[in-house]
């Protein structure tokens, strides 16, 4: 009982010694991949392919309302079997449509893949300088700030952000850390 009671007043007092050493540290990624010149033309061919890709899937919409007002005009002039027939060729049209939109923007879509394929060496890139950074600093934690985590306070004495802007090789630019310290 002795040896029980021992053991627990040393676990006491070593637990809180061992959790207050840890170091943590936080970076806007946000921050960061702005200023990265490859994620910048990464995201700009993304936003081009997006404007094509919904340019041609708006034009399908257009085409097949364009096919619902022309039969709404002459439906009473067509007989009930051209009006299951015309019925058929805007759904079909509009099927269509939806096919692409699901094809370009679902959620395993084309915009998706690009994503990964365009997005991902800029994003490993600052994954390792991060690494880079905490490891050189000791950092036993580093949290994204642009994420999903929620801090109500942080200390700017604790942003990484720069250390792996200069990591990378990118001047902080114009941006600065503005808004970075919520």
């Amino acid at each position: 009982m002795m040896r029980l009671l021992s053991l627990v007043l040393v676990a006491a007092v070593l637990v809180p010694a061992a959790a207050a050493q840890q170091k943590l540290g936080f970076v806007d990624s946000s921050v960061i991949l702005a200023q990265m010149p490859e994620f910048q033309t990464a995201q700009q061919e993304l936003e081009r392919l997006t404007q094509q890709w919904q340019s041609e899937v708006t034009a399908l919409s257009t085409e097949a309302d364009e096919m619902a007002d022309q039969y709404a005009a002459r439906e009473i002039l067509y007989t009930d079997e051209e009006r299951v027939a015309q019925q058929e060729l805007i759904a079909a049209k509009r099927t269509e449509r939806d096919a692409l939109r699901n094809r370009y923007f679902g959620p395993q879509g084309e915009l998706f893949r690009e994503q990964q394929t365009r997005l991902r060496p800029a994003q490993e890139r600052l994954l390792a300088a991060i690494e880079v950074v905490a490891t050189d600093g000791e950092y036993d934690f580093v949290f994204d700030r642009a994420g999903d985590y929620l801090f109500l306070f942080t200390r700017p004495r604790h942003n990484l952000t720069e250390l792996v802007l200069e990591e990378l090789g990118i001047g902080l630019g114009a941006a600065g850390l503005s808004g970075t310290s919520r």
